[in-house]
């Protein structure tokens, strides 16, 4: 890796770390520790010869960063529906002090001062909201991370696939494989979705131990993964397809005492000339329908 790329990789970190700081009235030490913890092991797989690489780790830290973010919306929200409850408990208090037949004008008072400061505190509180809100949704439309699997996005795949169609002619092969997880609707029935959460991790880390870091891994949706494999045969391509498959029934998630066996699917095709990213994914999506009615578990691909 190039001195100005190391040196970009720090300045982000530090930038990061200073807004997230920042945006928090009492940053925790803890929070930042897990930082440039996540921050340290983001750059320690960086694979030095890939240059997207290192945008994916400035990728990482906003995302951490939104974490943070989301976290300090859910804290807010909380202390705001408190200083709720407080306020319409000092109008009650205030109402009944002023109906009496006693007259206290300075306890009255008093309670007018702390009315309102706390109507104060919520509407500082609403604004602080508001602009976290709109911060993690900027980042939600400009991310290229997917925030649960921390693999690329759908949005990433549409651009990358863009631009490898756009060159037409490829001077090495490409193959594109759609992983979809065997009956995922049924883990989420039966264990609930924070299940199914941890399966879509379970198999997120399991392509990035497989695959080589020159391989690009994308969350299509839902359960579904689009695989892109650069510069090796079809037989190879078939090899760690089907390894892929092997490892996954192999490995078994313990969820709350429950030992969770998935399977996984994969329909895999080769680039084309003239491919669109529409026909490319239609012809591995096509395979993957084989895979499934053919009984699961298992590798099929359509070459044209």
């Amino acid at each position: 890796m190039k001195k100005e790329d190391l040196k970009s990789l720090v300045t982000q970190v530090y930038e990061e770390l200073l807004e997230t700081i920042n945006q928090q009235n009492a940053p925790d030490k803890d929070e930042v520790v897990s930082y440039l913890y996540n921050a340290a092991f983001t750059i320690e797989h960086i694979a030095s010869q890939e240059i997207d690489s290192i945008e994916h780790a400035k990728l990482a830290f906003n995302n951490a960063y939104k974490k943070i973010a989301d976290s300090s919306i859910s804290s807010y929200k909380e202390t705001n529906g408190k200083f709720a409850e407080l306020t319409q408990l000092h109008q009650q208090t205030l109402k009944n002090y002023k109906d009496s037949l006693i007259d206290l004008p300075s306890i009255t008072e008093k309670f007018d001062e702390i009315q309102s400061h706390m109507c104060t505190e919520v509407s500082r509180a609403n604004s602080i909201i508001s602009k976290l809100t709109n911060q993690i949704q900027e980042l939600e439309k400009t991310t290229n991370l997917d925030p649960l699997t921390k693999v690329f996005n759908r949005r990433a795949l549409t651009t990358y696939l863009e631009n490898v169609c756009q060159k037409k002619e490829l001077y090495h092969e490409l193959h594109l494989l759609i992983l979809d997880i065997d009956d995922f609707k049924s883990v989420n029935d039966t264990y609930g979705h924070v299940a199914g959460d941890k399966v879509l991790i379970l198999i997120a880390n399991t392509l990035k131990k497989v695959l080589r870091d020159g391989d690009k891994i994308f969350r299509y949706g839902g359960e579904e993964f689009i695989i892109i494999l650069n510069r090796i045969s079809t037989q190879t391509c078939k090899k760690i397809a089907n390894r892929i498959i092997h490892i996954i029934d192999a490995n078994q998630l313990i969820y709350k005492g429950n030992s969770l066996h998935v399977t996984a699917s994969i329909g895999a095709t080769k680039y084309i000339s003239g491919d669109t990213p529409d026909n490319l994914i239609q012809r591995a999506d096509s395979a993957l329908y084989k895979a499934k009615r053919n009984g699961k578990n298992q590798l099929q691909t359509e070459e044209n």
